[in-house]
Formats: structure tokens, sequence, C-alpha cells
């Protein structure tokens, strides 16, 4: 027990080191935790929305109640432009306002006292940002399906849930006791919200469809789906009893749905196994065709790829094994481990929800066609890897890292999958993480340090290597007179990962030259298991 407290301290990061954009005022009063956010707390959102197509504006209010964690007068709430608060309200009395861009500031006539709740009343309306390219570029979409109906999402990860509702529009504060979300659209149109159906109202050629998530969630989470939607249910038994498992699609797809989303229980049963019991039994799962390719909305994950295994029917790792699965079906419902249940407090370590998540596709692999084939798509998506900037981006601006959060990580947990060398106790820590981290936002080092712990391994260097610079490390080795030399280049400072090799054996190579046993023909070479993301390099000298 001893060694693992050790490693739990020194398993600390490095700061991270990354290509600096300018960023504004804007980008902080977003990113960061301001003198205006600190003092309160999200307890409940209340958010009533309705769309008006043709126009494509929206109207709606928002109702945040929230606890004081200290005094405070002035409360700041995050709405982008050019949507616009009509009228905020605090205990029935009209509060008045200021703007600096995409912020608000709520200026209350009395101070707040601390340890207290509260409701404010926001009413909102405006033309929201249009997606053109969803889920690439975020944004209300204004689509149609085949027929030509009216067929209505939004996609909003990093541009944040303030393009379309008044919000605390930082990840580190979800709601404690989750969301209501009330959608008033056409009788002839169906909508559809995270977590269960709990009023239906009619009246004037209008139906308001009311849904309530009662865990924690995400504000970029929160979507409303609405459009000409057919339904049918189906229960899993899972760990936790039985999971209510609804799917939703355009009527016209029902019957290929029906054959694509038999997937949904495979994956079911193979991240429970391995990850721990889904995350939001109270709320239910939910697959929603949706007007874009996907996106990990808690308990209502978006779907839109066109039934087809793979990525839109292409293999992301081009190992074969990539079209044996529906790609938006995996990933996006992986999220709800990594991501929605585990949730990094800055936008800056997003690779803690997409490096989990793209490994939660090996995993699949591995549950459904075995050991070796979950290696080959590991390795396969390494073709993704740009090594263009550190994975893990600048804090308190917004603003996340490199698109290599999925493979590279991806990669460097098969790595550390490895070098844990015993899948049970992989396992154990994927499960571990779940459990710890259950419904909570966290930091990189909260994941670095528990994952230090749980494995009684050191990692520090391997998460500084992979996620803190965009160098590869290179074994290099050379054989002179019989002897064969080998060490760690192109690494950070102190950088030790042990290595597997092909034949089995284990070598531990350092920053500074070693040699292995026995003698050596001059063009013998060194072959690392293929299962670490490392490069070789034969040099001359040592």
């Amino acid at each position: 027990m001893l060694r693992f407290c050790i490693a739990i301290l020194i398993c600390l990061p490095l700061s991270a080191t990354i290509a600096q954009s300018t960023f504004t005022h804007q980008d902080s009063i977003r990113g960061s935790i301001t003198r205006e956010r600190a003092w309160w707390d999200v307890v409940r959102y209340k958010i009533a929305v309705q769309p008006d197509y043709n126009a494509k504006t929206i109207q709606g209010t928002t109702v945040i109640l929230f606890k004081t964690l200290q005094s405070g007068s002035v409360m700041q709430i995050d709405l982008q432009q050019p949507m616009q608060i009509d009228r905020a309200m605090l205990r029935g009395k009209t509060v008045k306002t200021s703007r600096d861009g995409n912020a608000y500031y709520l200026h209350f006539e009395n101070t707040l006292p601390a340890a207290d709740t509260f409701s404010v009343v926001l009413t909102y309306s405006g033309k929201p940002k249009e997606a053109i390219r969803p889920p690439w570029d975020g944004g209300w979409i204004w689509s149609k399906d085949k027929k030509g109906r009216p067929w209505m999402s939004v996609a909003c990860q990093g541009l944040g849930a303030s393009v379309w509702y008044p919000c605390k529009d930082h990840q580190s504060d979800e709601p404690d006791n989750g969301a209501t979300l009330a959608m008033t659209v056409p009788d002839s149109l169906t909508a559809i919200g995270n977590g269960r159906l709990i009023d239906t109202r009619k009246g004037n050629g209008l139906t308001t469809f009311v849904y309530e998530v009662k865990n924690p969630i995400n504000n970029y989470n929160i979507i409303p789906y609405i459009g000409k939607y057919e339904h049918w249910h189906e229960n899993y038994a899972g760990e936790k009893g039985n999971l209510d498992c609804d799917y939703w699609v355009l009527d016209y797809e029902l019957e290929k749905a029906k054959q694509q989303f038999q997937q949904v229980p495979k994956m079911l049963k193979c991240f429970e196994h391995w990850f721990g019991p889904y995350p939001f039994y109270e709320d239910g799962y939910k697959l929603i065709q949706s007007p874009h390719l996907g996106m990990e909305h808690q308990s209502a994950v978006a779907y839109g790829n066109q039934f087809k295994n793979g990525y839109l029917g292409h293999d992301l790792s081009q190992s074969g094994w990539g079209l044996k699965w529906d790609f938006i079906i995996i990933h996006e419902s992986g999220h709800e481990w990594f991501g929605n249940n585990i949730t990094s407090n800055d936008l800056g370590d997003m690779w803690i929800h997409e490096s989990f998540t793209n490994y939660s596709e090996t995993i699949f692999t591995n549950c459904e066609y075995g050991v070796e084939a979950g290696n080959d798509y590991a390795i396969g998506t390494r073709l993704g890897i740009k090594n263009d900037i550190p994975v893990i981006g600048p804090y308190g601006v917004n603003q996340e890292g490199s698109g290599d959060m999925y493979p590279k990580g991806g990669n460097m947990l098969h790595t550390m999958r490895q070098l844990v060398n015993d899948d049970e106790k992989f396992r154990s820590i994927l499960r571990g993480m779940n459990q710890t981290f259950w419904h909570k936002t966290v930091d990189a080092k909260d994941i670095e340090e528990y994952m230090c712990n749980a494995a009684g391994i050191n990692f520090s260097k391997v998460f500084d290597q992979y996620l803190r610079t965009t160098k590869i490390p290179v074994l290099e080795y050379s054989v002179k007179n019989g002897k064969l030399s080998y060490r760690w280049s192109n690494c950070v400072s102190g950088f030790d990962m042990k290595l597997k090799l092909k034949d089995g054996t284990w070598v531990s190579p350092t920053e500074k030259w070693q040699t292995l046993k026995g003698t050596w023909n001059a063009d013998a070479s060194l072959q690392p298991d293929r299962n670490f993301y490392i490069e070789v390099k034969k040099v001359t000298g040592s």
C-alpha cells in the first residue's frame, strides 16, 4: 500500500504546453470561473422553449434554481449573441441586467446571503446561431426530413448550451438535481428530450412535451429533438435491474432502425462489464435519430449514421474490424460513462471524455471478436494521429487541445493496459474510476492520480509524454561488437516506461544506454510488442 501512496504523490502533471492562440476577454469570461460565477452553484434547470421553424427563431424561459456558496450581488449568465434575455426576475421582482458580449450580468438589488437557495427566472428570445455543418459547427438545426417536413435539434458541444438558452455555461457546474425541458411544437410533430416524458399538454394546434432528467447533466447535453418520430421500447436486464431502452426514428426509417439498433444490448452488456453499471438508470437510455451525425447527449444519444456499420460506412482503423459495428452507437454511448458520468471541469481536459471513449471502441471489438481483434483496431486508429499540438489544451479559455485526444489518447490507454499486464485488473481500474467519480466533474490530475493509485504504477511520465507533448517516444538501439544496447529518446525528461518485446521479454529502458543480455549479430533487431505506441530506430554507436 505504501508504494501506491507514493505513486499518488509523484504522479502529478506537468503544466500543459500548447501553441497558444490569441485569447480574448470573451474567451476568459466564458472559460474561467469568474467572481460572478464562483459564489453560486446550479441546483436545477427548468427550461421551456418554443421554436418558430419558418422564422428560425425561438422563445422561452429558463428557471435556474441555485444555492449560494457565499454572499453575492452580481451573477453571470451566459447567452450568446444574437440571443437576448428579455427579462430577469428574482422573487417576483425584475432584476437589472447589463451585457458584455455573450455574458449577461444580473445586478441584484440586495446582496444574497450565503448558504441559501434562490430561483431566478429568465425570459429569452431571438434567432440562435444556425448550425450549417452539425455537429462540427454548433447551433440550432433547422432541417427537413426526406419528405420535406420540419426536423429540428441542436448540436452545441464546445460552442456551448448558451447558444440557445441562458445558463451557467461552464462544464464544472452541472445541475445537481437534474433538469426539465419543455418543448412546444405543432401538433403534427413530436418532441423528445433527455430523461423521461413527465407531461404532455395540447391546445391551439400545439403540443408541449415535458421531459425530466433526475441526474446531474452537462449543459451541452440538454437537447430537444423535434420531428415526425416513431418509437419502440425494450427492457435491458442490466447490473442495476431493468433498464428502459427507447428508440426514436423518423417514421419511414422504422424497420431499418429496428435491425441496426439490435447492437445496443450488445453494447450495454460489454460496457457494463468493463465500465460498471450504466450511470443513468433513473433516466433510461434513448437512441434518437438526429439531423446530424451524432452526439453523446445524456440519456438521449443522437444518432445519424445512416443505419450503416462503421463511420458512415467507413472503417476509421482500416483494420476491417471497424465495419463490424455501428460507430455512432458504440462511440456516443461510450460517452455515457466517459463524458457524462465522469465530466471534465475544463474544456482543456476533454481528453478525459474522448480518449476513454475512443478506447471503448477497442473494448467493444474485444468483447465481440476477441483480444487480437481489439488490438488490430486500436493499432489501426494510429493512422489518424497528427501530433500537431498537445492533447491537453490551455485552461480557462474554453479551448480544447488536439483532435489527437481520440486516437492518440486511445493508444495511450492501450499502452497502459499492456503495462498493467492483467486485463481483470485493468477492467477493475475502469470500473473503479466510474464508481469513484460517479456523477462528478474532474480535472486531469484527478484521473491521473487515480490511475497511478489503482494500478500501483507511476504513470506520470506516460501521461506527460502522450498528453502534454507532440513527441512519440523512440526506442533507439544499436548493435556493436556483439552487444545490443537500447535507450529512450525523443521523450520527456525522466521517461522510463517499461516495454514488452515481441518475444514476451520485458525491458526497462531509460534515457541512458543499457545492454541486453546475450551475443548479437550485426543485423539483429529489437522488436517491441506492437501494442505499445512507440517508434523504433536503429542507430550506429552507443
